[in-house]
């Protein structure tokens, strides 16, 4: 009895054994025709637009991922503008693009260049690849030109989209050289020489210290034209009264003190440097020719001694003979 119900559970476990291997039969089979119809692919997709299907994605991500880690010269960072979303379709007359895709996703990794500008009172003159160089043009230029002029020269690194031209250590020092610190230390020494120059004229121009006549009334400027004279005017026309004392406008010595013409009596001072000063139509004269005086000195009276209309001090500075606009060393 016992081996009789053995029996009967050995069949049916056979049976059902026979029927799982039916259904996994059944499955695999359906598998098969699945997989021979559609590709377990990657969608890539990138702001709601479609890149195309890969199968690896890994293989892809390892790529942009070199290309965006690569060293270059004169690059500062590469970065991908977009941001890939990758998603496992089982699709059906769609193939593997990968090459296409990963062209799509280099052509949106924007570059940023870098560079060290080299700068001369804080514009940039110049460009070089390295931290190093630029510290190296630096040292050697403040070497050079710290005694010489007041300069800045400064390192300023920059970063642009499009590449940045450089040039070699010795090449920036050369260039900036030439182009800028040797231009502006000739400028300088130009400009140090027109003012030593300038010093050396004023120093040489004679000044009119003191007004020659204390009050009085300008009635008659240097280059005007009458009908009481036949060319124009050689000096500056004071009226005053009659007797106002004269004074040396500047320091000198007197090289004629007399009567002479139309001047009427009149008063030169050789004041040095080629410079002179006549007094005119005085109506008398307080110093002698070879005296020397001060500016300030009471020289001479008002008058209208020569040929004169009126009581007045006809003023005239001359230099090496010519005459000079008295107003202008007034």
């Amino acid at each position: 009895m016992k081996s009789i119900l053995n029996n009967q559970d050995t069949e049916n476990h056979t049976k059902e054994i026979i029927k799982i291997a039916k259904y996994l039969s059944i499955a695999l089979l359906f598998l098969m025709v699945v997989l021979f119809k559609y590709n377990a692919l990657y969608k890539v997709t990138a702001n709601g637009e479609e890149l195309g299907y890969i199968r690896n994605k890994n293989e892809i991500q390892n790529e942009i991922n070199a290309i965006i880690e690569n060293k270059e010269d004169g690059v500062a960072f590469k970065n991908l503008e977009i941001e890939p979303v990758y998603e496992l379709k089982f699709v059906s007359n769609k193939e593997d693009n990968s090459e296409d895709v990963l062209n799509k996703l280099k052509e949106n990794i924007s570059t940023t260049y870098t560079a060290y500008g080299i700068t001369i009172d804080g514009k940039i003159e110049t460009y070089v690849a390295t931290e190093t160089e630029a510290d190296k043009v630096v040292a050697d230029l403040q070497k050079e030109y710290e005694d010489k002029m007041a300069v800045e020269i400064g390192v300023k690194q920059v970063f642009e989209k499009e590449k940045i031209e450089t040039v070699e250590e010795k090449v920036a020092i050369a260039d900036l050289k030439e182009d800028n610190l040797d231009a502006k230390l000739k400028k300088l020494e130009k400009q140090e020489e027109q003012a030593k120059k300038k010093k050396a004229e004023s120093s040489k121009k004679v000044v009119v210290a003191v007004r020659p006549v204390s009050g009085g009334t300008i009635t008659s400027r240097y280059g005007e034209r009458s009908s009481v004279r036949s060319s124009a005017h050689t000096g500056l026309d004071i009226a005053a009264k009659k007797g106002t004392t004269i004074k040396a406008a500047a320091s000198g010595k007197v090289t004629f003190a007399g009567y002479k013409g139309s001047y009427g009596y009149m008063v030169k001072i050789d004041c040095d440097n080629g410079y002179e000063m006549w007094y005119a139509h005085c109506s008398k004269l307080y110093v002698k020719k070879g005296q020397k005086v001060s500016a300030g000195t009471k020289i001479a009276a008002v008058g209208s001694t020569g040929n004169s209309t009126g009581p007045h001090l006809h003023f005239e500075i001359r230099k090496n003979g010519k005459t000079l606009n008295p107003q202008k060393y007034m």
